[in-house]
């Protein structure tokens, strides 16, 4: 599809958009990788597409290129509006932009249809937050998300057992989906450019019986276990411990996990099944 609207930098300075560092901002401004980028999410003709802050809008016209039936658009920077209203009006009926904070809105209230993807260039502030809070939505109202973050971040999410970045990200992200690591993006490709480079995620959510379901006891043990990185986990899960009338060693050993192991050498299953002794465990307390 012809992109009908002028060159992202024409936007840019016609607007005088300048990115805040306060929000975590920074452009992308190559249509080339934006559009790439957009490929990720399939087919789309019949998916309600959500972006969270799409800035001058260089990835969201991407999204209209690629097919997207529809597009919501949150921007929580009310001067990008202007030029996210000229894309709406470029593509009339396909794009609904609300000034808001993607932290507190209800997606799944937002999105009316069935078939529904999350594509956004995730500001650096707030990225992991906002994964956190859809990997936490009940039902799991996305097919697939497509997201960019910092490397390092990009990296925590599809780490496996035995990584260097393995940990808390990657053991609550992959007990919800399946993650992947599909696109490295220089920090020269964006305006300004940031000290890291970035890398793009895609995310499909796992079957309902492969799903694990307790996210909050999975990040209670995850947190108390990866805190002190250096420490046995018969050490570092005390605080989580405290909050059942189990002893650390007794979740361990119901967990079936040796009390001297480290938390970077447990897999993903072993904490699942810490998480659930933790809430067996919380469950009897008077």
């Amino acid at each position: 599809m012809t992109d009908p609207l002028p060159p992202l930098r024409d936007v840019i300075a016609r607007h005088d958009l300048a990115a805040k560092k306060s929000f975590g901002q920074h452009f992308l401004l190559d249509l080339n990788l934006t559009a790439k980028i957009a490929s990720f999410a399939g087919d789309m003709s019949n998916s309600e597409a959500i972006e969270i802050g799409p800035g001058p809008g260089g990835l969201t016209r991407a999204i209209l290129g690629a097919g997207a039936r529809h597009l919501t658009v949150i921007e929580k920077d009310p001067r990008f509006l202007p030029a996210l209203e000229e894309i709406s009006a470029a593509f009339p009926g396909r794009v609904n932009v609300l000034e808001a904070d993607g932290l507190t809105i209800d997606e799944a209230a937002i999105l009316k249809g069935e078939d529904r993807v999350i594509l956004s260039n995730l500001p650096y502030n707030v990225g992991t937050i906002l994964l956190i809070k859809w990997l936490q939505a009940e039902p799991i109202w996305w097919r697939r998300a497509v997201l960019m973050f910092q490397r390092e971040v990009a990296d925590r999410i599809v780490a496996s057992v035995g990584d260097k970045a393995y940990g808390r990200l990657a053991i609550l992200t992959q007990s919800v989906c399946a993650a992947q690591l599909v696109m490295k993006i220089p920090a020269q490709a964006f305006t300004p450019p940031p000290k890291v480079e970035s890398a793009v995620v895609m995310l499909d959510p796992l079957p309902d019986g492969r799903r694990f379901e307790d996210l909050q006891a999975l990040g209670i043990v995850t947190a108390s276990a990866f805190g002190q990185r250096r420490k046995t986990l018969r050490r570092s899960l005390g605080q989580a411990a405290s909050q059942t009338t189990a002893s650390t060693e007794e979740l361990l050993a119901s967990a079936g996990i040796e009390p001297g192991a480290r938390a970077e050498t447990i897999d993903i299953a072993g904490f699942q099944a810490l998480a659930r002794a933790w809430r067996a465990a919380r469950a009897t307390q008077p």
